[in-house]
């Protein structure tokens, strides 16, 4: 499968076949390159400790990259929950600049307008992208393991067809997180996560070798599964080979201890 994203100049990775099929949407997932405050990269979040104006600094200048600026962007409180909000151009720059008047205990995002970044922060969960390419409507999912048992990706799904849109026309990129080789997660992990599957299905956790209770989880392939049941075709799923725990591109919460930044994903349709 070809990896869906490419690293541009500037350190931003781009959702390329979306941005060349669908001129004026701008997708994509930042790195921790350039950029100012305490970690020494591109740290997006406000919640992590760092300098307020260092961050406002990098949201800024990554907003004149993507080509919607910060002050056009939507922000949440995430809480690795499924709550999402259909948000319109009236609610530009919640969460932007600040974190008080972000959304609160949202980890999802949905539009039909244009002139809006959706954006959520990660480091190590799996970022969500959506797109239906006849009713042009995006969105964006924080998908951490709670998330993704929990099932915000079909919950997104579900709330597009109530909408109107077809299978068919939505297509889904799953983005850079932490690998299956990578990650390792308890019984209880699995025991929401097996829920979703029927008796003989391939799974997406192995155990791990000398540790009882203990397996390798890939959430990346846990959500392609989950699209796949909710009615997506397999062919409107793109899925990254991009881990943030193996790349020094990004910050990781597992590797770094907890004490690290925060990438973003965004997606937006520029006016």
């Amino acid at each position: 499968m070809t990896e869906p994203f490419k690293k541009s100049k500037n350190g931003l990775y781009f959702i390329d076949r979306w941005e060349k099929e669908a001129p004026g949407l701008t997708a994509g997932f930042t790195s921790k390159e350039g950029g100012f405050g305490r970690f020494n990269g591109l740290n997006m979040a406000f919640h992590v400790k760092d300098d307020l104006a260092g961050v406002q600094k990098n949201r800024i200048m990554v907003g004149e990259q993507a080509g919607i600026t910060a002050d056009n962007w939507v922000g949440c409180e995430q809480t690795h929950g499924i709550h999402i909000e259909h948000v319109t151009k009236k609610d530009s720059g919640r969460g932007a600049l600040d974190y008080d008047s972000a959304f609160s205990s949202t980890d999802g995002l949905y539009t039909n307008d244009s002139g809006i970044l959706l954006t959520l922060c990660y480091a190590d969960c799996v970022p969500l992208y959506f797109y239906d390419n006849k009713s042009l409507r995006i969105g964006a999912a924080h998908a951490g393991w709670k998330g993704s048992v929990g099932g915000i990706g079909p919950a997104m799904i579900e709330k597009w067809k109530e909408e109107g849109s077809r299978m068919e026309d939505i297509h889904v990129v799953i983005g850079p997180s932490i690998c299956g080789d990578c990650y390792k997660v308890g019984k209880s992990v699995i025991d929401e996560a097996i829920k979703w599957y029927g008796k003989d299905e391939m799974k997406s956790f192995l155990p791990v070798s000398n540790e009882p209770c203990t397996f390798y989880f890939s959430l990346q392939t846990f959500n392609r599964d989950l699209f796949i049941k909710a009615g997506i075709p397999e062919e409107n799923i793109q899925v990254t080979r991009l881990c943030t725990s193996c790349s020094s591109d990004f910050f990781s919460h597992r590797r770094d201890n907890g004490d690290t930044g925060r990438m973003i994903s965004f997606i937006g349709w520029k006016e």
